[in-house]
């Protein structure tokens, strides 16, 4: 397989997500099956046919093609963005113990990818572990706000982030 030709795809179903046009995502799909039908063990192929699912609305569709591409094993930046698409659509259809550890390894593997943490934290908080949630949140926000006011109150902000529960009824 030439890389030219699924570069080429890429660009389209870029195109296609960028213009929200559901024909050209529906070619690039059909095109990336084609792909796929000669070349069902390439993990970037698998990859980019999860995307197109999802760009497209179907993150259900999705699903089995990040996880193969995993499972063929994608690195580097493709299994960033790759772990953060399936993390966030597994969140997306109900099954928050995979999102949660899909994400948890993407940020594990990927400690500055901001995107991550925060879609861990929907998924922490939709599976009810709410103060890890916000934890995680603070943190986020507080490591990347310019905001003067967040800044002012940095200390006492960080002290209560890892302290969601004390209060001076409890002490």
């Amino acid at each position: 397989m030439t890389r030219d030709i699924l570069s080429k795809l890429i660009e389209r179903r870029e195109e296609g997500r960028a213009k929200q046009d559901q024909e050209i995502l529906s070619e690039v799909r059909e095109q990336l099956l084609e792909l796929l039908s000669e070349y069902p063990d390439d993990a970037e192929v698998n990859y980019q046919m999860g995307i197109a699912c999802d760009n497209s609305g179907l993150g259900d569709k999705a699903i089995p093609y990040y996880e193969r591409a995993i499972e063929l094993g994608l690195s580097g930046a493709d299994l960033e963005r790759c772990l953060m698409g399936l993390g966030s659509t597994y969140r997306y259809w109900g099954q928050y113990d995979k999102a949660v550890a899909t994400l948890s390894r993407g940020m594990k593997e990927f400690p500055e990818n901001r995107a991550i943490q925060v879609f861990l934290a929907m998924a922490l908080y939709n599976s009810q572990n709410y103060k890890e949630s916000v934890e995680l949140l603070i943190t986020n926000l507080m490591e990347s706000t310019t905001d003067e006011k967040l800044q002012y109150f940095k200390r006492g902000i960080n002290y209560y982030k890892d302290n969601l529960d004390e209060t001076a009824l409890n002490e």
